[in-house]
């Protein structure tokens, strides 16, 4: 039996692991594994396996949409090429997570979001005219191939979406305008490029009960479109400041946790 307090946990987990999405346009992976793991006390393999599930159905629709009504789009060809990577990737990560210990887990977890933190910091300033539109030009496709091949690796081998790993790759090594590189990390999410990993998780046992998993995805479909609400509302800088101490405290999280 499911209890009360895993149910609020789990909605907690959800809408908190949502809001952070929608904000700051990351698939909600990155959060969920933190929270289910500080909220829940998943165990880490337990926690990454509940954040693919639980990103399998489109919660972050209403949050595209917002951000679509503000201006910001994406072209058929940018998901299909990160996509494409995302799937590869994502089978890679899985595999070798299901043989490696939690301990490890949790601090590659560590490593990983400390990298992110100093790609972030060393962004070069997209100019003014492409933050302000985003009408710069889609990537080349060999680009978008290797973003969404990151992206994919980090989502299967540490449980998360990928979305941060999507965000940093389009924002901060090409360059892209920020408020678009959220929308396509969020709009990633409708195609569910989670599934083979989430699958290979759930064939490994590393599942929570479905009643918290339930909770967990009403929490996101909830608090996504609350946080991308907010989100076209504040200026790009102020977002990339935001993005920065997001990670920087699931970093100091996480690694509290793999500590103790």
């Amino acid at each position: 039996m499911t209890s009360v307090p895993d149910l609020i946990g789990g909605l907690g987990t959800g809408l908190v692991g949502g809001f952070t999405s929608g904000l700051l346009g990351v698939t909600p992976g990155g959060g969920l594994v933190v929270f289910a793991v500080m909220l829940l006390g998943a165990e880490q393999h337990a926690a990454q396996g509940l954040s693919l599930v639980a990103q399998i159905p489109p919660t972050s629709a209403a949050g595209i949409r917002r951000y679509w009504d503000s201006g910001n789009r994406v072209t058929a060809a940018v998901l299909l090429w990160l996509g494409l990577g995302f799937l590869v990737g994502g089978i890679v990560g899985a595999l070798i997570a299901n043989w490696t210990t939690a301990a490890v887990l949790q601090w590659a977890y560590v490593i990983y979001l400390f990298l992110l933190d100093a790609l972030l910091l060393r962004r070069r300033r997209a100019k003014e005219s492409a933050e302000a539109t985003g009408a710069a030009p889609d990537p080349h496709r060999a680009a978008l191939l290797a973003v969404g091949c990151a992206a994919g690796v980090s989502s299967g081998f540490l449980g998360i979406g990928g979305g941060l790993a999507t965000v940093v790759g389009l924002s901060a090594v090409l360059g892209m305008a920020q408020h678009r590189a959220q929308m396509i990390s969020l709009a990633l999410t409708l195609v569910p490029t989670t599934l083979p990993s989430a699958w290979i998780y759930w064939r490994h046992g590393a599942m929570p009960a479905w009643p918290t998993l339930v909770a967990v995805i009403v929490g996101l479909a909830v608090g996504t479109d609350v946080g991308a609400r907010l989100a076209n509302r504040v200026p790009p800088e102020r977002l990339r400041v935001l993005l920065v101490g997001f990670v920087s405290l699931m970093a100091v999280c996480m690694t509290l946790k793999a500590l103790g």
